[in-house]
């Protein structure tokens, strides 16, 4: 998974799968979160105004409505506000059994 925060435009983007074409944007939480589905598959997400608003409850709701890993667009979207303007990448394994 990659993302990238766009300082001045206050938005993440995260790519979870690579797409030639986006087929349609989903608005999740009021336009807080956008998702781009192609073949029926969420392939992107675009955050907005991650400084001035709420970020993770909106990815919460997205993951839920898309069977996305929450904790992991959370982390992915942490690492980009923390890296501005340089694309990040985030592998994630398998939970482990207890």
């Amino acid at each position: 998974m990659k993302a990238d925060y766009d300082s001045e435009g206050d938005t993440i983007q995260i790519e979870l799968e690579p797409a030639k074409q986006l087929g349609y944007g989903e608005d999740v939480e009021n336009g807080a979160v956008v998702v781009s589905v192609h073949e029926d598959r969420p392939v992107m997400i675009d955050v907005i105004g991650p400084r001035k608003h709420d970020f993770e409850t909106p990815l919460r709701t997205a993951a839920e409505r898309y069977g996305l890993d929450a904790e992991a667009l959370i982390g992915i979207a942490r690492a980009a506000l923390a890296a501005p303007d340089r694309p990040v990448q985030l592998d994630v394994g398998a939970r482990i059994a207890a």
